[in-house]
């Protein structure tokens, strides 16, 4: 293996810390657009659903995501609707949304849970770089039913801190991991849903094993869900037998001309 000198390996941990800045520097912004009485009642007036329990289904669960574009990737839809790509997801048999909803780098605004959310009765992870509770009651605010808490970004006390914010709002929260300690992390931190991101944050390359690794890191009672490289009904079923219990797929549906039909492929070998 060719070994990488310290430029490229500062290029690497960067673009991790580039999406986490980019994150905080959009939260400012929003964050003084609304009044607190005015959010905190927007809050309330939403009642989330079961994102955990829409994972439990039998079979693998399909959390179908949805965003305009990728850092790698480019643009993925030029004509980009969440709502219509709500409706797609549902009726091809989706348990869940993913929407994302990080500006600069992915095309989101939390607005775009909100136009999901009129057009479905799925449950929605928001999904971000979420490093402020502000983001975890704004997600509920829009819609959302549970939100990504990626360890990779928070330090541990963090991580901990937010996974009880998200309880106290009654959400759900997907905390993303990569290795063996940032499973060990999220687990000690109380986490009931764990993803397992294919791709690592730092240089955004893919390893379809992980999921097969870290399950044996996994409690049985621990949500599993398996993230990114999903492109197949072989690499579904694969990471089924690994022992996921959900899948989280966006670009090969973002791709597809027909994304209900693309969802129900990537499952039939479950039926």
């Amino acid at each position: 293996m060719t070994s990488r000198g310290p430029r490229e390996q500062t290029r690497e941990v960067d673009i991790l810390s580039r999406l986490v800045l980019e994150a905080r520097q959009d939260l400012q912004r929003r964050r003084h657009l609304v009044g607190s009485d005015q959010f905190e009642r927007s809050v309330a007036a939403y009642t989330p659903k079961d994102f955990a329990g829409a994972l439990r289904r039998p079979g693998l669960a399909v959390i179908a995501e949805m965003k305009q574009r990728t850092p790698t990737m480019g643009v993925l839809s030029e004509r980009y609707s969440p709502a219509d790509l709500a409706l797609a997801y549902r009726e091809g048999g989706a348990a869940a949304l993913s929407v994302l909803t990080h500006m600069a780098s992915f095309g989101g605004r939390p607005e775009h849970v909100q136009a999901a959310r009129e057009a479905t009765d799925l449950p929605i992870l928001r999904k971000d770089f979420i490093t402020d509770p502000f983001e975890i009651a704004e997600a509920r605010a829009s819609g959302a039913d549970a939100v990504l808490l990626i360890v990779a970004a928070l330090e541990r006390s963090q991580l901990a801190d937010l996974l009880s914010v998200a309880r106290s709002r009654g959400l759900a929260a997907l905390v993303e991991v990569h290795d063996e300690r940032e499973a060990s992390a999220a687990l000690e931190s109380g986490a009931v849903i764990v993803g397992v991101n294919h791709r690592d944050l730092r240089t955004f390359d893919i390893d379809l094993s992980l999921t097969g690794r870290l399950r044996k890191e996994i409690p049985d009672r621990v949500i599993l869900v398996a993230e990114s490289g999903i492109h197949s009904a072989d690499d579904a079923r694969r990471l089924h037998e690994a022992g996921a219990d959900a899948i989280l797929v966006g670009e090969e549906l973002m791709r597809s001309p027909d994304p209900a039909a693309r969802i129900r492929e990537l499952t039939t070998w479950s039926a």
